[in-house]
């Protein structure tokens, strides 16, 4: 199908022209996107932290949660679901909402499930090719996934998250539109109540960090 997204790179603040369409973003990946234990999750913050910079933003999606000061409350963010699922899934909602923009967090259910850890990497890498031949031009942010409390897990997660940013930078080199946000190293055991979800601080720091990638890429 041919994508008819605009290139997300040649984006700039929506606010310049009332005219201007917002960006559309989709929030991608489980639990922690849709907001386990803090309904709207790091939506909560990422929206009006965008929207303070001058970007006018949409979550896009087929599920929705959040409070009512979130505007914008669409994502794809499924509770217990594998990279493998999300996968068989992604090119319906690609085709439906046409994002230009993608955050994409996903792995932890493999980690925390041991399903079949070794090869989630494998997964991912065709999860990503899915998205470009869907949509070529869509600008994807991987995340890293955060600490597990649970050591044996912990450092099964270390592997996938260097796994992942070593994916990413050869999909760069070939010439995609993809970055790695690095959300493990400013998580902290703290930050997650039952040693995997993030509590409403976790979140803060992460919508934190998804503003400052999406700013740089937008500015």
């Amino acid at each position: 199908m041919e994508n008819q997204n605009p290139d997300p790179s040649s984006l700039s603040s929506n606010t310049d022209s009332p005219g201007n369409s917002p960006i559309k973003i989709m929030p991608l990946g489980d639990s922690i996107t849709d907001g386990y234990f803090v309904p709207g999750g790091y939506r909560i913050d990422l929206q009006p932290a965008m929207e303070n910079r001058g970007y006018a933003i949409e979550f896009v999606g087929s599920l929705s949660n959040g409070p009512d000061t979130l505007l914008s409350q669409h994502h794809e963010g499924h509770s217990g679901w594998l990279i493998e699922q999300i996968c068989d899934r992604v090119v319906e909602w690609l085709q439906t909402f046409q994002p230009d923009i993608i955050l994409l967090l996903i792995g932890t259910n493999n980690i925390g499930q041991w399903y079949q850890v070794e090869t989630a990497s494998y997964r991912l890498n065709q999860l990503i090719d899915r998205i470009f031949q869907t949509a070529p031009n869509v600008k994807l942010f991987v995340a890293a996934i955060p600490p597990m409390s649970e050591p044996t897990l912990n450092q099964r997660v270390k592997l996938y998250n260097q796994n992942s940013e070593e994916l990413v930078k050869e999909k760069q080199q070939a010439g995609k539109p993809i970055d790695f946000v690095d959300l493990y190293n400013i998580l902290s055991l703290d930050d997650l109540p039952d040693g995997v979800h993030p509590n409403r601080e976790g979140f803060r720091k992460i919508a934190g960090a998804l503003e400052a990638c999406l700013s740089a890429h937008l500015s």
